[in-house]
């Protein structure tokens, strides 16, 4: 089950690029803490520098994050909505670990967002928008370089909005955002893998290309070759870490 909750008017994409640069403000409000608490949470999360299964304690939190406890309480809580923090009464409240079944779903909803912006980009693309994509391309090139592996990340991401803001509906990088929240967990794990960016990075440039030519056909071919490598290393990054996903759920037989 794919849960995307609503982030109240507040863009998930300014959230996830500003919130581990937010310090505490003096005299912020109940909500500011919470909002700030949550998207620096979130982050953590989702970059896998909290692990799964990492116990969270939220009086530690709230003292590390100079704010009150019950900021820390709302952004578990909304984590917990998300899939993201598991609470377990009488036990404690860890970093959930990541949903085998959920991942295949959460590309579906990718995949079909995706070929629809690229579809459109292609139609409305311009010399300048190809010009940022190619500096997006080479920045990653940086980051492989420096062995940067969250760097390339936060780029690979940068690539993707862009491609939405070049198609005209920037609105929907947000909607994919929440939609694969569970699946940039396990990316995570796999771009430390041997050639893993260099593959990435070749990918995106042929998504470039082929929006470049013109032709939505070709560009939506590339970026569906780009998305199908996705998933297939799952098996290896599963095998590597077991611990930090959660296994398949039985099937009910047929009645």
């Amino acid at each position: 089950m794919i849960i995307c909750p609503v982030v109240d008017s507040f863009n998930l994409a300014q959230l996830m690029n500003l919130s581990s640069s937010l310090p505490p403000a003096d005299g912020e409000t109940g909500i500011s803490a919470a909002r700030r608490v949550y998207g620096l949470l979130r982050q953590r999360i989702v970059e896998m520098s909290m692990l799964p299964g990492t116990r969270i304690v939220e009086k530690e939190l709230a003292e590390e994050l100079g704010t009150s406890r019950t900021p820390v309480h709302e952004a578990v809580q909304r984590l917990a909505e998300e899939g993201l923090i598991e609470v377990l009464p009488r036990v404690g409240t860890f970093v959930a670990r990541i949903p085998l079944d959920s991942l295949e779903e959460a590309m579906l909803v990718r995949c079909a967002l995706e070929t629809a912006i690229i579809e459109k980009a292609t139609e409305r693309a311009t010399p300048e928008g190809i010009a940022r994509l190619r500096a997006i391309l080479a920045t990653q090139a940086e980051c492989i370089a420096n062995n940067d592996i969250r760097g390339f990340h936060r780029t690979d991401e940068g690539f993707h909005a862009a491609l939405a803001e070049l198609s005209g509906y920037p609105g929907v990088w947000p909607m994919i955002l929440q939609a694969k929240t569970q699946m940039d967990r396990y990316r995570q794990l796999t771009l430390p893998l041997a050639g893993r960016m260099s593959d990435v990075m070749l990918e995106h440039s042929d998504v470039i290309e082929a929006l470049a030519s013109g032709d939505p056909k070709i560009a939506v071919a590339a970026m569906r070759s780009h998305l199908d490598h996705v998933l297939p290393v799952l098996e290896i990054t599963r095998k590597l870490r077991p611990e930090y996903f959660m296994p398949h759920l039985a099937t009910k037989p047929p009645r």
